[in-house]
C-alpha cells in the first residue's frame, strides 16, 4: 500500500505482554489494530531468558485477558511454559502480527501521527508505544571495565548455571534481577559467590507460612503508599529479621515508596537470604573501578572474580523513537502511562512501562482495559 494512502484507526508498536492484551481487548470491542514486531517471533524476550527463570508472580496473577495459564505450568510458571503460553494467545488473536517490522521514528502528522518503519510509512489516528521498560540493558561504565581479564555480563545474559561452577562469580545489585540471579547462584557450587551492594534492599519472601506473598499484592496496591510501605518492611522483617546482621543495608526509603518513585520493585528471596546466613554469600559494598585482574569496591578492597553479572538494571531504549517529542524523562521513562496523554500530544500513548506490585501480567490486564475504553471513546 502506497505511502500516505491510509490511516489507520490504531497501531500498536510491540506484540510483549502489553501490546498482546490491548490487541485481545480492541478485538473483543470490534477494532482490529495493525499490531507491529520488531523481533521475528513471538516471545523473543522471553526466549533470551535463561533456563532457569521462573515468575516471581502466582499462576492466577500470570495471565492476559481471555486466558488463564494452564494448570500445567505450576504455581510460579517457568520460562518455556510462559513461551508456550505467549505463542498460544497470539495465534488466538485475529490481529496478524507483523514480524520483523521495526518502527525507528514516530512523527506527528495531519490527523494523527506518522510511523516510519523498515518497510514502509505507517499512518495511524492512535500510536500505542508497548515496546517495554525493559528492552535495553545497562551495564554502568566503571572506569576500568574495557580492560578487565575476567567476563563482564548483565543479569539479561546469566545463561546456564553450569558456567558459574566452579568459578568465582560477583553479582552487582541486589534489586529485583540480581536477587533473582543469586537465587539461582546459592543453588551452583561456585568457588566464590559476592553481591556487591551500593544501596538500600527490599526483599520480599515467595512465601510466607507457605503463603505466596504475591496473592496479597493486589490488596498491598490499592493501599495509601505509607502504608504499603510499613506492611512491605513489617513483611520483610518477620520473615527475615534484620537484614542489616547480613550487611545488606536499609532502603532510604520505602519498598512501595520506591516503586513509586524510581520503578524499582522490591526483590522476591527464594534462597538467597539463606545463603547469606549460612556464608556461602557474601555481602560486600558497591564497585567503582576494575583493574585488569581485580575490582575494587568503595572501601578499597579487591576482588578477584572470574565472572562478574551486572544486574544493574535497563531502560525502555525509546530515545530514538520518540526522544524530539520531548515526552521521556532524565531515565528515559515516557512521562506519561496507560490511559493518560500529554497535553499537546492526543493520540499518543504509552503501555507496559510502569513496574508494578502486582507483576507484568496483572498490569497489562489492567492497564489495557482502561487504554482501549479511551481509544474506543475516540
Amino acid at each position: 500500500m502506497p505511502a500516505g494512502r491510509f490511516c489507520h484507526r490504531v497501531v500498536i508498536v510491540g506484540a510483549g505482554l502489553s501490546g498482546l492484551a490491548l490487541a485481545y481487548r480492541l478485538e473483543r470491542r470490534g477494532v482490529r489494530p495493525r499490531l507491529l514486531e520488531a523481533a521475528p517471533r513471538i516471545a523473543e524476550p522471553w526466549r533470551r531468558r535463561h533456563p532457569q527463570l521462573r515468575l516471581n508472580t502466582h499462576r492466577h496473577f500470570s495471565r492476559l485477558p481471555g486466558r488463564p495459564l494452564p494448570r500445567s505450568a505450576g504455581v510460579f510458571a517457568g520460562r518455556d511454559s510462559v513461551i508456550r503460553y505467549l505463542e498460544a494467545y497470539a495465534r488466538d488473536l485475529a490481529s496478524p502480527i507483523e514480524f520483523g517490522v521495526s518502527v525507528s521514528r514516530i512523527e506527528p502528522g495531519d490527523d494523527g501521527w506518522c510511523l516510519e518503519t523498515n518497510v514502509d510509512e505507517i499512518k495511524a489516528r492512535h500510536v500505542v508505544v508497548a515496546t517495554g521498560r525493559e528492552r535495553v540493558p545497562v551495564i554502568p561504565d566503571w572506569p576500568g571495565r574495557e580492560g578487565f581479564h575476567g567476563r563482564v555480563r548483565h543479569a539479561a545474559d546469566f545463561g546456564s548455571l553450569d558456567d558459574y561452577r566452579d568459578r568465582r562469580v560477583l553479582v552487582v545489585g541486589a534489586g529485583n534481577s540480581g536477587v533473582d540471579v543469586l537465587n539461582h547462584l546459592v543453588r551452583q557450587r561456585t568457588r566464590r559467590l559476592w553481591v556487591a551492594v551500593r544501596g538500600g534492599t527490599a526483599i520480599l519472601p515467595k512465601r510466607l507460612l507457605g503463603v505466596p506473598v504475591q496473592r496479597l499484592s493486589g490488596v498491598i496496591s490499592c493501599l495509601p503508599t505509607a502504608v504499603a510501605d510499613g506492611l512491605l518492611a513489617m513483611t520483610e522483617r518477620i520473615a527475615f529479621g534484620d537484614l542489616r546482621r547480613l550487611g545488606l543495608p536499609r532502603g532510604e526509603i520505602g519498598a512501595a515508596t520506591r516503586l513509586a518513585r524510581r520503578g524499582v520493585a522490591p526483590a522476591i528471596d527464594d534462597g538467597f537470604v539463606r545463603a547469606l546466613e549460612g556464608g556461602s554469600a557474601t555481602v560486600v559494598p558497591g564497585v567503582v573501578a576494575f583493574e585488569p585482574r581485580a575490582v575494587v569496591l568503595e572501601d578499597g578492597r579487591r576482588l578477584r572474580p572470574d565472572i562478574v553479572i551486572c544486574a544493574t538494571g535497563y531502560r525502555p531504549g525509546l530515545e530514538g523513537l520518540v526522544g524530539h517529542l520531548k515526552v521521556l524523562d532524565d531515565r528515559g521513562i515516557p512521562r506519561c502511562q496507560g490511559a493518560e496523554s500529554l497535553p499537546g500530544l492526543p493520540g499518543l500513548w504509552f503501555l507496559g512501562m510502569q513496574p508494578r506490585l502486582f507483576g507484568q501480567f496483572q498490569a497489562a490486564c489492567r492497564d489495557s482495559r482502561k487504554l482501549a475504553r479511551c481509544l474506543l471513546r475516540s
